[in-house]
């Protein structure tokens, strides 16, 4: 028998997403302003009739378990090793929160209040394992088939590019206007989500 190791990273990673579930989810129109990075989980519950097995999952008694889409913010200059100052508080896991909000709403066919979140403000080092455990474990629609959620607005010189599958099956967002649709149509989407949810669900 192997011994256990609390510091493995699989078990650091799973601990932090544990605790995230942990948390009792809040909806994500009332995102709370609290600083802090961290990782997160939105769940599902509308009347998007491609996502009708994921509003039942999760309107029924075992509650909000199962994301359409797993995300995390790092602190700002994380991304190049400059991280906060001792004392410096920084709102990214709010601010990416509400953007996430804003591209829900500017959709034509989602709304906002159909949606959940469960967030958790983890150290720095812990929050790429945190994720990648949760992804791991409910493999998010939006994660994994339906990418392009999580993704910022286009830089100068990318129009006339590709939306991304997200914003072909969610139109709505300015910045993907004037961009190109995605090679599939929405009901070849539709379909592939449906799919998708009934083998990963086994239903």
């Amino acid at each position: 028998m192997i011994p256990f190791n609390p510091l493995d990273k699989k078990n650091l990673g799973l601990s932090v997403a544990n605790a995230m579930m942990a948390m009792e989810p809040v909806p994500l129109a009332e995102v709370p302003n609290i600083p802090g990075a961290g990782i997160y989980a939105i769940y599902y519950c509308g009347d998007f009739e491609p996502y009708q097995l994921l509003t039942d999952l999760n309107s029924g008694s075992a509650g909000r378990q199962y994301p359409i889409y797993v995300g995390k913010s790092i602190p700002e200059g994380g991304r190049t090793g400059m991280g906060l100052s001792d004392g410096e508080e920084t709102y990214t896991l709010r601010n990416r929160l509400r953007n996430h909000a804003r591209s829900i709403q500017a959709a034509e066919n989602l709304e906002v209040s159909h949606f959940f979140l469960r967030m958790l403000v983890v150290e720095p080092i812990f929050i790429p394992l945190g994720e990648t455990m949760l992804i791991t474990q409910t493999g998010p629609l939006w994660n994994r088939l339906v990418p392009g959620f999580g993704s910022n607005a286009p830089g100068a010189g990318r129009k006339g590019g590709k939306k991304s599958p997200w914003d072909t099956f969610h139109p709505g967002r300015s910045h993907s206007s004037e961009l190109l649709a995605a090679g599939k149509t929405e009901a070849q989407t539709a379909q592939e989500v449906q799919e998708y949810l009934r083998s990963r669900h086994q239903v």
